[in-house]
């Protein structure tokens, strides 16, 4: 058994393609036509770190509930967990691709961690080696 998916809502699809890939390095997996239940165009999105099993499903929000949540999907607690292996090294690229850290790293028994925004606004753990 494996989480194949979590879905990120998002307020439009190219935008947050770009943001998971050229600044946090993710690899897009799928960019396919799709329909909504309702028979709508939509995309089905995937992008994944590399070499990763579970992936994001980038949803670009359809309707008012659902563009009320992007960025909130977790009601504002960090609810994504990046884990590098060269802490210093992403966080100094993520800074200068102009990432918003709401707060600077520091460390912790389980490892350096900074907590930063993605594209939609949803906070991120960023999380280096012990």
């Amino acid at each position: 058994m494996q989480i194949d998916l979590v879905t990120i809502v998002v307020a439009e699809y190219d935008p947050a393609i770009a943001f998971f890939t050229e600044v946090l390095g993710f690899e897009l997996a799928e960019d396919e036509p799709s329909l909504t239940n309702d028979g709508r165009p939509k995309r089905w999105v995937v992008v994944r770190p590399p070499g990763a099993q579970t992936g994001l499903l980038l949803a670009r929000a359809d309707g008012n509930e659902q563009a009320a949540a992007i960025g909130n999907q977790v009601a504002g607690r960090v609810g994504f967990f990046l884990r590098v292996d060269d802490f210093d090294a992403t966080y100094r690229r993520m800074v200068d691709a102009g990432v918003e850290f709401v707060r600077p790293p520091r460390t912790e028994a389980y490892g350096t961690v900074a907590v930063f925004r993605d594209i939609a606004g949803n906070r991120w753990d960023l999380l280096g080696p012990a």
